[in-house]
């Protein structure tokens, strides 16, 4: 099948679909968001009979760009497991070795019936799929994984010819560039897309960058935390103190422990993964890169090129890790104490002194602390602008004139520079509260068609499950601003 030409486009990503939590019998707002009550599969098949409709007898290829599976929140385990499973893997989720990702891929599918179905309803009269890996699906890479997947979806030979994966970017038609985004952001970057396995204890696994091992060492065991919406994990330490006592006290009273083990282990595990060597056999890279090439509809040069736009890992820098885990704070307070406590023992050794004496420098100490402690501020979101050089780099590398990302969750549709620039936002369970009814209204989709003299044009559909016509009206102001944009910069 051809996928070089295509008339019509939809781009999805951050689907987050992961397997169905249980609710708590003693804690009902624990993982709230991860219930069967929010799973929105039948959204995406009432999305996509939209566009089939809006198409007519036209194919339409489905760009899924990243992030449409949740590997790194799966904590099920099997009750007999065939490999084996560590005792921190039934806390955490399993790891990310070809076995255990085909498990984790097999569970969210069994939960998501309706997504498959709506897939195989989709592949008729011609359209196809494309996925781009983003962070949260990097086992996607294990070419079992992706076998899986295309079974799942159909059993026909024929139809699974039209199902792609893309290891980290795609161009639609010649005009649009596809990619997560994920590789401009140091916390969630892959150290190496052509090859991002490592060989650990004698066995073969998806490198996880930092971002994702927050996710599974302390999202995945302080449940009361929306990972989808960074204001439910990023606060001050005055709102933590506040949510803890208003909702965590009583189910996780030990949480501060869960936090400081987890925190620790992603740091380490962060700093380990930097640097060991990617798992690799020289003889076959050039091959590889010209497999990407070929699936992406780019050329090798592309993609060693686009390999170079990619920021330094977060990694890279312990202290920095720390800083966003909390850990320098913790470290901090503790060597304070012990520092205060040895001084305390040897002032003790000279005169008769009561060990309460300490409480003193501890309370002068203190606002020193608080100084520091609000001078810290999270450098995630520093992350979420896109570079006007990495654009244009990107674009005149690939020849094209649109950019599309995911990763950030926000909705976007600007002309930068001499770039049009989309995002379709989240499509996952991204709630502002706990109790789960403050729901983030940012899902949307890319939806590229023909236009004047040949020229593609794109709009930034937000979905809603009305008819047709009203779907497609709503949305026509926002594609006459940017238009009116790309006139004033012709001008």
């Amino acid at each position: 099948m051809d996928f070089k030409e295509a008339q019509y486009t939809a781009i999805i990503s951050d689907l987050h679909l992961c397997e169905a939590e249980p609710v708590h019998p003693k804690y009902p707002l624990w993982k709230k968001y991860k219930t069967k009550e929010f799973f929105f599969d039948h959204k995406i098949e009432g999305f996509l009979k939209l566009i089939v409709r809006e198409a007519g007898d036209n194919p339409i290829e489905l760009v899924l760009n990243g992030d449409i599976f949740d590997f790194d929140s799966v904590t099920r385990y099997p009750e007999k497991p065939s490999f084996r499973v560590k005792a921190h893997e039934k806390k955490y989720g399993l790891k990310s070795t070809e076995r255990k990702s085909l498990y984790k891929i097999d569970t969210i599918l069994d939960d998501h019936p309706g997504f498959l179905e709506a897939l195989r309803e989709f592949l008729k009269n011609g359209n196809r799929i494309i996925f781009v890996i983003g962070n949260h699906d990097l086992e996607l890479y294990w070419e079992a994984v992706q076998k899986r997947i295309i079974e799942r979806i159909t059993p026909d030979p024929e139809r699974q010819e039209a199902i792609r994966f893309c290891e980290f970017f795609y161009i639609s038609n010649r005009d649009t560039l596809v990619e997560h985004g994920h590789q401009y952001d140091p916390y969630c970057k892959v150290e190496n897309p052509v090859f991002p396995f490592i060989l650990r204890y004698n066995q073969v696994e998806i490198r996880i960058p930092f971002g994702n091992l927050a996710t599974r060492y302390m999202i995945n065991v302080m449940g009361f935390f929306n990972p989808y919406v960074e204001s439910n994990f990023i606060m001050s330490a005055g709102e933590y103190v506040v949510f803890f006592l208003k909702y965590m006290a009583r189910a996780q009273p030990l949480l501060i422990i869960d936090w400081l083990v987890g925190a620790s282990q992603v740091l380490f595990r962060s700093v380990r993964d930097e640097f060991t060597a990617a798992f690799r056999d020289p003889l076959l890279v050039e091959r590889r890169v010209a497999e990407i090439a070929a699936k992406s509809n780019a050329t090798p040069r592309m993609v060693r090129e686009m390999l170079n736009f990619s920021v330094p890992s977060a990694s890279k820098s312990p202290w920095l890790l720390a800083r966003e885990l909390w850990l320098d704070r913790a470290f901090i307070f503790l060597l304070s104490i012990i520092l205060v406590l040895q001084i305390s023992l040897v002032v003790q050794q000279l005169t008769d002194i009561s060990i309460y004496w300490t409480v003193i420098p501890l309370l002068l100490f203190a606002p020193f602390f608080i100084f520091y402690s609000r001078t810290v501020v999270s450098k995630v979101g520093q992350f979420k602008e896109p570079q006007e050089r990495i654009l244009s780099l990107a674009s005149m590398v690939t020849g094209t004139e649109r950019i599309v990302h995911g990763h950030t969750h926000i909705l976007r549709h600007e002309v930068i520079g001499p770039i049009e620039h989309l995002n379709p936002g989240t499509w996952s369970p991204a709630f502002k509260d706990i109790h789960c009814k403050q729901v983030s209204e940012n899902r949307a989709a890319v939806w590229i068609t023909p236009g004047d003299e040949g020229r593609r044009k794109a709009q930034l559909l937000k979905f809603n499950e009305g008819d047709l016509e009203e779907f497609f009206k709503k949305n026509d102001s926002r594609s006459a601003s940017i238009e009116k944009k790309e006139t004033i910069l012709a001008e």
